[in-house]
């Protein structure tokens, strides 16, 4: 497929795997050919950090600017106050202005690891929705966009149909999400000459809506190219894991539990991982994809390091490898590992020190990992829910190492009062 484009853009993206859809592919390719092409993608501002399940889209960003044109991040400080209905069963959780604008600030810092920020025309930019959603007037809008939207086609999405079916409230504030979104592609190319939307699979029927409504509207020649959703080989959801969101933004989740999650990525999917969230040359790619049995673990980690680099810059990445070697080739305890302090001379509940890591959500969870012999001390299986840490687990350190499974780690230290 990547021999019938010319555009450098469009050679990468379909080599690495981000094309699923396009509305002309053709098309686009001649427009990347010729000049530079501004490109956006949409985020709405419900958190403080994304997570590794919004990661393939950001590299679509990443790709556009790569191949010498211009990525746009679209904020969504006016859509995020009604909520993108099509991934949900319920109503968004209504945030204040200033817990949006907070949250925005925060998201910037991460997108600034994978995208340049500037003033020259390849230069990525960040916009907020907000800037023209806020100023509309409701008769003049209806009229001059609502007009282009009919409740056919509306309906016929298939989060509506789902809702619907479910019985679940779908809110008139919320069906306006879809109207929303394509009048910011209507914005984005009136103030920024944004030609191209990209985004997950999932967002296909709304990138087309901005398509059609930017050429009804001003005949201007819009573009859409999105991305498969990303599955694990088992069929997971990508990002989705036991012990929750897979952050990337450090205060979120550390370096090293950043790169263990990359290091345990399935045999199968080590080669699409590589292409998807790295920049490693394509031939390096292709010999890594080749290993078998014990050598594939050379492949993870080196997914694991590319991957943690970019995210958490080199530094942090060949910390997080130390001390994974340090934890499981070398038996000892990697400094990088999360800490649980407690005062010395206590003996604490061991279900209260994995609550207190993060490990699990509730005691409860706490109480059934026990049960299940996944909870671990010193090496040693904990048999019981009413186990303490007392001083004869403690090395001379005054440590002592708990494992969850056989991936996740911890270091617990009895420290002065």
């Amino acid at each position: 497929m990547s021999d019938n484009v010319k555009s450098e853009f469009l050679k990468l993206m379909i080599e690495r795997g981000h094309v699923h859809q396009c509305t002309d592919l053709e098309a686009l390719d001649a427009a990347a050919s010729k000049g530079i092409v501004s490109g956006y993608i949409g985020f709405d501002a419900t958190a403080d950090s994304l997570h590794v399940g919004s990661l393939a889209v950001i590299m679509m960003l990443r790709r556009l600017q790569q191949t010498g044109h211009r990525p746009i991040v679209l904020m969504g400080g006016g859509t995020t106050k009604v909520g993108d209905p099509s991934d949900k069963t319920g109503l968004r959780q209504m945030l204040t202005d200033a817990v949006i604008a907070s949250n925005i600030a925060s998201l910037k810092e991460i997108f600034k690891n994978y995208l340049h920020f500037g003033d020259g025309p390849r230069d990525a930019v960040m916009v907020n929705n907000a800037d023209w959603l806020d100023k509309l007037e409701y008769i003049p809008f209806l009229r001059e966009i609502g007009q282009h939207f009919t409740i056919n086609r509306m309906i016929a999405f298939d989060f509506v149909r789902r809702r619907l079916e479910q019985e679940q409230p779908l809110t008139f504030l919320e069906f306006n999400y879809m109207i929303m979104q394509g009048y910011d592609f209507v914005e984005l190319n009136k103030r920024h000459s944004c030609a191209l939307q990209m985004g997950g699979s999932d967002q296909w029927g709304n990138i087309v809506n901005g398509v059609e409504l930017g050429r009804r509207v001003h005949d201007a020649e819009l573009f859409g190219l999105t991305t498969p959703l990303v599955m694990t080989s088992s069929g997971v959801k990508m990002g989705k894991t036991v012990s929750g969101a897979v952050w990337l933004k450090p205060e979120r989740l550390s370096a090293y539990d950043y790169w263990q999650f990359w290091r345990n990525t399935e045999d199968a999917d080590v080669g699409r991982f590589l292409r998807l969230f790295t920049d490693m040359p394509l031939d390096e790619i292709a010999r890594l994809e080749k290993l078998k049995d014990a050598e594939i673990n050379e492949a993870k980690k080196i997914l694991a390091h590319e991957a943690t680099k970019l995210c958490h810059g080199e530094e942090a990445a060949n910390k997080a490898a130390e001390t994974a070697r340090a934890t499981f080739e070398g038996g000892g305890k990697g400094a990088d590992l999360p800490v649980y302090d407690f005062p010395r001379g206590t003996s604490p509940a061991l279900i209260d020190v994995v609550v207190g890591l993060g490990f699990v959500a509730s005691k409860g969870e706490a109480k059934r990992l026990i049960e299940q012999n996944g909870l671990r001390l010193n090496d040693q299986a904990v048999t019981s829910i009413t186990a303490t840490l007392s001083p004869a687990d403690l090395a001379a350190d005054g440590t002592a190492r708990l494992s969850v499974g056989k991936k996740r780690h911890a270091i617990v230290r009895a420290v002065s009062s």
